[in-house]
């Protein structure tokens, strides 16, 4: 790490007491005018010689600001003609001053920039806000994260807004495929399932949330809702044809077993490579790939279990409310 405003240059600080110069007869104005020329010089005077014009560069000499008390030596004139010296009135400090100034938004800023090699941005940036939350600092100062944290950040906020989108539209989807805005749900129970799965996968591997760990959740929201759409839609089929809801449920388990096993143990196998490999860029391959692996098993496990569950619960409940509207038309 390095900070943008290395150790200054060695310098000399006046610092005014404004009532001692006002007492002496003396303004602010005046003073730094003086101070100005002494050591930068006044060239509002011009000399001409013909056709060529030179500047009059009025300062102090240099034999008369080799030390600090040469400075604190520099006189001024007061408003009642009298001669005033610096000293009298500032108090003169040798002190270190930046190599240059950085500001943003007008405000004075220091910038400490790090590269980080080996580990996760969003770990290394929650271990930082953990120390600079300790520090005690004036009010006056504060701190703000910039690059690839705040691109992170943005990330997370994006990507987060795709995810319930993406939940939202597969909610659509089973409207228009099941002509029913109950059953829809059954199949949204799938994905906490899955998404739990995921989180546990990139805890076991130590494997930090990222951006491409996000991507793969909405990847994954597409993929689990396909088993539990087997079971429900197969489920609506044999309900169809006279079968209760329980022997349905369990026909359709033990039926659609095997394709959810198959189709969800090829993509598991295929992801196994991306999750194991190394090199440069596999931190964010290993991510997206183990919350797929992670998600996709959980889901195979347990939706044939959560889904039926659920199932059976809307069914209920659907039920009673038909006969408790039935109830009321005849009454």
């Amino acid at each position: 790490a390095k900070l943008t405003v290395e150790t200054g240059n060695p310098e000399i600080t006046i610092l005014i007491d404004r009532e001692k110069m006002s007492s002496l007869g003396l303004s602010l104005l005046e003073v730094g005018a003086n101070l100005q020329t002494a050591f930068n010089g006044n060239i509002d005077n011009k000399f001409r010689d013909k056709e060529y014009e030179y500047d009059i560069n009025i300062k102090l000499d240099d034999f008369d600001k080799r030390s600090i008390s040469d400075v604190s030596d520099i006189t001024f004139v007061n408003s009642g003609r009298k001669i005033v010296k610096l000293h009298q009135f500032a108090a003169i400090v040798e002190n270190t001053g930046p190599t240059k100034l950085e500001r943003k938004d007008r405000v004075t800023a220091v910038t400490l920039e790090s590269n980080i090699i080996g580990r996760p941005v969003g770990t290394v940036g929650l271990e930082i806000r953990e120390a600079v939350e300790q520090i005690h600092k004036p009010k006056e100062v504060s701190i703000a994260f910039e690059g690839d944290m705040k691109e992170q950040e943005q990330g997370f906020a994006s990507l987060g807004f795709a995810f319930l989108a993406s939940i939202f539209f597969v909610y659509l989807l089973m409207v228009a495929l099941y002509n029913s805005y109950i059953y829809p749900f059954v199949v949204l129970f799938s994905i906490p399932v899955a998404i739990v799965g995921a989180l546990l996968a990139l805890a076991l591997s130590m494997q930090a949330l990222s951006i491409f760990s996000i991507m793969g959740m909405i990847i994954l929201i597409g993929l689990v809702g396909k088993n539990a759409i087997l079971l429900v839609d197969f489920t609506n089929q044999l309900k169809e044809k006279g079968y209760r809801t329980t022997r349905a449920l369990m026909m359709a388990g033990k039926i659609r077993l095997r394709p959810i096993l198959m189709t969800t143990l090829s993509i598991v196998i295929g992801m196994l490579p991306i999750a194991l490999a190394k090199g440069a860029g596999a931190e964010w391959k290993n991510g997206l790939a183990l919350v797929l692996i992670g998600g996709l098993t959980s889901s195979m496990l347990l939706t044939l279990v959560v889904v039926p569950v659920v199932y059976l619960i809307f069914d209920i409940f659907i039920s009673k409310f038909k006969n408790r509207k039935t109830n009321l038309s005849v009454v």
